[in-house]
Order: C-alpha cells, then sequence, then structure tokens
C-alpha cells in the first residue's frame, strides 16, 4: 500500500513539473543531440569554435565535416566557386547536341598531341570502357557484340572517319550504341580517339 502510494506521489510531481509556465518549453532532454542531430552541409567546414555547430566531431576531425576517402580512391575534380553554368562547361567541355554528329565530325579537332604513350593511355582506357562489345583489335566481336548485334568494326571505321566524328559517337553514343559522355572525361576520350585512330593504320 505504502510503495503504491509511493508510486503515485512521484507520478503527480512529475507531471506538475512538466506543467511549466512556457507551453513550448520541453522541459529538459537526456542526450539531446541524439534528437536533434546536425545536418551538415556536404564538404563544408566548421572552424568558429563559439558556433553551436562546433563539436566534437569537427574538432576531431580538424573541422572537416566529410569522413576521409577510402584508401586508393581517386577524388573528382573540384569546383568550388564556379557558377553552374560555367561548372557544366568545364564538366563536359562539349556543347555539340547528340544530333550534330556531322559538324562534329567537321570541326572537333584532338586537342592531345599524338604521341606513343598516348596511344597507349588510350588503350588501356578502350580495353576498360570499350572492349566488352567491339572486340580487343576493334573487330567488332567482343563478348557483349555475341548477346547485342550491330555492333562497329572499329578497324574499317577509323580509316573513313574523323576524330571528331569518334569523339561525338563516344560521347553521345549512335545506333544501339549507348552514350559514355558520363563515364569517361574528356581528356581520356581524347585519348581513346587516338588509339582508336591507331588500330586504321598500318603498322609501319
Amino acid at each position: 500500500m505504502n510503495s503504491l502510494k509511493g508510486i503515485v506521489a512521484v507520478s503527480s510531481l512529475v507531471v506538475l513539473f512538466g506543467c511549466g509556465k512556457d507551453p513550448n518549453d520541453q522541459g529538459l532532454e537526456y542526450a539531446p543531440q541524439m534528437a536533434h542531430a546536425i545536418a551538415f552541409e556536404p564538404y563544408s567546414q566548421v572552424t568558429d569554435t563559439a558556433s553551436e555547430f562546433y563539436n566534437t566531431i569537427n574538432v576531431n576531425s580538424g573541422g572537416v565535416n566529410q569522413r576521409k576517402p577510402a584508401v586508393g580512391t581517386i577524388p573528382r575534380k573540384q569546383y568550388a566557386g564556379m557558377k553552374k553554368g560555367s561548372l557544366a562547361n568545364e564538366i563536359y567541355a562539349y556543347n555539340i547536341s547528340a544530333d550534330s554528329l556531322e559538324y562534329a565530325a567537321k570541326v572537333l579537332m584532338n586537342p592531345i598531341p599524338l604521341s606513343k604513350d598516348v596511344v597507349e593511355e588510350g588503350k588501356v582506357l578502350y580495353n576498360r570502357y570499350c572492349q566488352a562489345c567491339h572486340g580487343e583489335g576493334g573487330m567488332g566481336d567482343g563478348k557483349v557484340a555475341d548477346q547485342y548485334k550491330g555492333v562497329a568494326n572499329l578497324v574499317a571505321k577509323a580509316k573513313v572517319v574523323s576524330e571528331g566524328h569518334i569523339y561525338h559517337v563516344i560521347t553521345h553514343g549512335k545506333g544501339r550504341m549507348w552514350p559514355h559522355g558520363s563515364q569517361v572525361n574528356p581528356d581520356e576520350r581524347w585519348k581513346i580517339v587516338h588509339f582508336v585512330k591507331s588500330l586504321g593504320t598500318p603498322a609501319q
């Protein structure tokens, strides 16, 4: 009976203390950081020690909110301070529409000087992105071509099309080939172009 009275008394005190003057005052919270987590802006830094956002996370990580990249990964280029329009132009470095292949073939010139090393780099990139469909030697006989018909023979194509043509097709795709502009940056595409053109050049 006494224990029951004690429970009732404690409960009454809790209710009374919970009824403060300010109806919006929720009282004390245990570990409020868990209930009201601070949403950090990505790639931001909090260096002001007086800020409510400055806490042990920032202290331990040197003021940087994002986690450190995994070992061996390659970070993307940073475009801090650029406007959206200029950012897009810098990333794609290409503003010829997908339906302007003939125009691209005429006006685009490879900005990367041809050299043996560049062709070798292009070969590595080709093997990474193109070999599955076009085959190791560019004959259109890759593993994917067994099931996905219409893969181009690049050895034959390289003899009759321009570098701009190849670059445009890599960027936007053509026929059954899907675009690769989002996967291969402009410099890499031009290196692949050098390698593909070498396929159509007889060995000296």
